[in-house]
């Protein structure tokens, strides 16, 4: 009961001792948010009037393809990105435990040790008295038994954390798990953007197909009714080589797209998780609608709704752990370890615990006092390394900004190229109607045909292709307000 009295105050001074805790607790720096986005005031003004943030829409209500929807929710399930990601994050969380398992004492045991020590004539410990009591005063000349003992015991050491280390440890190791949990958010809402991006493409080459190979059967049309010319004597060699020089032209289009299309093809299977295989696509490019009753918020919600973000702050707040970490090895460590057994040199007291037991307690203070400049080195780099994440924080907060406001941008340029080039397309298709009827009737010749022709195809695709950009222009004003993983 003695002892215990005498521990009391011991265990009241470490309690007071392991509260002071060096470092400083994390708090996010300012930052200084635009009150809105920069640019497209007219979009906002006109077109994204709805109430709901567009970046709280998962993305499936975002996505009215019923096709795209489908083929999301496959590559969410076997996406290799995704699953390496799921083994990061049981990573992270183990190495949370371990934080957490820290602050307890070790615990060791040995069982059984048998230890039986032979040494010889000229031994520096003859003179010991155990081998005088077994062999008197006149040691043998061979080796001979001096130390014989059966020792079992349990072990236990336990370092006070007096400077919060462990406690830094162990928030370092949950901002670590947590900025995995970002990452993965980081990663579906990429796969999500790339998917939609893929499969628009493979819309948009799947309509320039269908373009190619209807001006191409009008080419070869036109090349029929030349060549009728040419043998009523109408018209020259000449017109019939450039008339055909022109339906090849057509021609060669259609492998050009259709390697583009595998190719595309090729890469969403790869997002999917799969081998090349078919891909049926039920709808057209046409088809694409994305609501527009919604609205981007303002930029301080970003935070919240970026998984970089957020991903970026979690490493700020992993540096400024890290710098109460390096500061507290700078201080000293108290460690408490102690003992229990059984010791005896004979077998047959071994078990007895009143004759052969023991039980030790020990306390060591280390002070680190020169260290080669090791511990300062490693605090100050701790300290510079927190500000660069601070900046990479502030950093990673404007680019998000930007791109927002570049996504705003386009869609609203895009949004006039577009309506330019399809009243433009109701020009060239009436051109290309008046000129076959012109030609036909023999009042407008070859090249003028062939030139209202090529006008109108080089429209059409330059249709489809802002058609595309204008949806993938969407998909990322989505994905940079950080839609997409919810």
């Amino acid at each position: 009961m003695k002892v215990f009295r005498k521990l009391i105050p011991l265990g009241l001074v470490l309690l007071t001792v392991a509260s002071c805790k060096v470092g400083q607790s994390y708090k996010r720096p300012e930052v200084n948010f635009p009150e809105e986005y920069y640019g497209a005031d007219s979009l906002r003004d006109s077109v994204l009037t709805g109430e709901k943030n567009i970046a709280t829409l998962d993305w499936k209500s975002y996505f009215k393809d019923s096709t795209l929807v489908s083929l999301i929710d496959t590559a969410l399930s076997n996406n290799l990105d995704m699953q390496k990601v799921a083994k990061e994050i049981e990573i992270g969380y183990q190495n949370l435990k371990q934080s957490k398992a820290n602050f307890f004492p070790t615990l060791g045991a040995s069982p059984f040790k048998y230890n039986r020590e032979y040494y010889s004539e000229y031994y520096n410990n003859y003179g010991s008295n155990r081998s005088r009591r077994n062999h008197g005063d006149n040691p043998p000349t061979t080796l001979y038994t001096e130390r014989l003992e059966y020792v079992s015991s349990l072990q236990a050491s336990w370092e006070i954390d007096i400077w919060g280390k462990f406690r830094w440890q162990k928030e370092a190791a949950q901002a670590e798990f947590m900025k995995t949990q970002e990452f993965k958010k980081a990663v579906q809402t990429a796969l999500v953007s790339e998917i939609a991006s893929t499969y628009l493409n493979m819309l948009m080459l799947k309509s320039q197909l269908t373009v190619s190979k209807r001006n191409y059967e009008l080419s070869k049309n036109t090349l029929r009714i030349v060549n009728l010319q040419y043998d009523a004597g109408e018209t020259t060699s000449l017109a019939v080589q450039q008339t055909k020089s022109q339906m090849l032209r057509s021609k060669a289009l259609i492998p050009d797209l259709e390697k583009a299309y595998a190719i595309q093809e090729t890469k969403l299977n790869q997002l999917l998780g799969r081998s090349p295989q078919e891909v049926k696509l039920t709808h057209h490019l046409e088809d694409v609608t994305f609501d527009s009753a919604y609205q981007t918020g303002v930029p301080v919600e970003l935070i919240q709704n970026r998984p970089d973000i957020a991903a970026s702050e979690y490493n700020l707040i992993i540096s400024n752990a890290r710098v109460g970490i390096t500061e507290a090895m700078k201080y000293p460590s108290l460690t408490i370890s102690g003992g229990i057994g059984l010791n005896s040199y004979q077998i047959q007291h071994f078990l007895d615990p009143l004759g052969a037991g023991f039980a030790i307690v020990n306390g060591a203070l280390f002070q680190p006092i020169f260290q080669n400049r090791k511990l300062k080195t490693n605090h100050l780099i701790a300290i510079n390394e927190r500000e660069i994440a601070q900046l990479d924080f502030k950093d990673k907060i404007i680019g998000a900004v930007g791109e927002v406001s570049n996504a705003l941008v386009t869609i609203e340029k895009l949004q006039e190229a577009h309506d330019i080039s399809a009243e433009r397309l109701k020009v060239t298709n009436k051109g290309v109607k008046d000129a076959f009827l012109l030609f036909q009737s023999g009042f407008a010749n070859y090249l003028e045909i062939i030139n209202a022709q090529e006008d109108a195809l080089e429209n059409q695709m330059e249709l489809v292709r802002l058609k595309m950009q204008l949806a993938i222009a969407n998909i990322e004003l989505y994905r940079s307000l950080g839609g997409g993983w919810k």
